[in-house]
C-alpha cells in the first residue's frame, strides 16, 4: 500500500515557484536597482561638489527642514570613512549594475564571486541601517537621495542573500532553503515588513515635524 501524497491547495503555487521567480528577477533587480542607486548616489555627489565649491549653494534635494540634503551633508556622518559617502555609493552601485547586466547577458559566476557580492551587499545593508539610525535619531533630517539608496539597498541585500541560500553558497538549515524553504515562501512578506518598520520609525521620529509642515 503506497503512502498518499498530501493534497495541495489548488490555489497555492507549485513547489519551487517562488524560487523560480526569485531566480528570474535577480538579474533585473541587480541591473535596475543598481542603476537607480547609482543615479541617486551620483546626484548626491554632484550636490556635494557644488556645496564644496559654493558654501551658499542650496541642494535641490533640500525641500524643507525635514527633507534636507544640505543638513545631512554638513554632518560628520556624511563622510563616515573619511570621504563623502556618495563616492562609496557610486562605486558600489556601479559594480551591482555591471553584475546585473552580465547576468542578463547570460554570464554565470562561481561560488566565490557570489560570496564576494554577498559581503558587498551585507556591508551596504549594515551601512544603510547605521545611516538610517543617524538620520532619525542624531541628525534629525532626511536626505531624499539617501532614502532612494536605502530603498534599493535593502532589496538588493535580501534577494542576493536568498539566491545564495537557494544555491547553497551560504550554510543554512534545511528548512530555510530549497523550493519549499520558509525564506523563499515568504520573501515578499519579509521585505514588506522590513519596509514598513523603516517607514514607521521615520514617521515616529519626525511626528512633530510632519505635523508642523501640514
Amino acid at each position: 500500500m503506497s503512502a498518499r501524497t498530501p493534497a495541495r491547495d489548488a490555489g497555492a503555487p507549485p513547489p519551487g515557484a517562488e524560487v523560480a521567480v526569485i531566480g528570474r528577477a535577480l538579474p533585473w533587480l541587480l541591473g535596475v536597482g543598481g542603476a537607480i542607486g547609482l543615479l541617486a548616489a551620483a546626484a548626491l555627489l554632484v550636490e556635494k561638489i557644488r556645496v564644496l565649491a559654493d558654501p551658499d549653494h542650496v541642494p535641490a534635494c533640500s525641500v524643507n527642514p525635514v527633507l534636507s540634503c544640505g543638513t545631512v551633508m554638513a554632518t560628520p556622518q556624511a563622510e563616515a570613512f573619511g570621504i563623502p559617502n556618495p563616492i562609496i555609493g557610486v562605486a558600489g552601485f556601479a559594480v551591482v549594475t555591471t553584475v546585473g547586466a552580465a547576468l542578463l547577458a547570460g554570464a554565470r559566476f562561481q561560488r566565490w564571486f557570489w560570496l564576494g557580492l554577498q559581503a558587498g551587499v551585507l556591508f551596504g545593508a549594515v551601512f544603510v541601517h547605521w545611516l538610517i539610525f543617524q538620520s532619525l535619531y542624531r541628525i534629525g533630517a532626511l536626505c531624499p537621495y539617501c532614502m532612494v539608496v536605502w530603498a534599493v539597498t535593502i532589496p538588493l541585500f535580501w534577494y542576493v542573500t536568498l539566491h545564495n541560500v537557494r544555491s547553497a553558497h551560504l550554510p543554512v538549515p534545511p528548512w530555510a532553503r530549497g523550493p519549499a524553504g520558509v525564506l523563499a515562501r515568504n520573501h515578499t512578506v519579509v521585505l514588506t515588513v522590513w519596509a514598513l518598520v523603516v517607514i514607521g520609525l521615520a514617521g515616529h521620529a519626525f511626528r512633530d515635524s510632519w505635523a508642523a509642515l501640514l
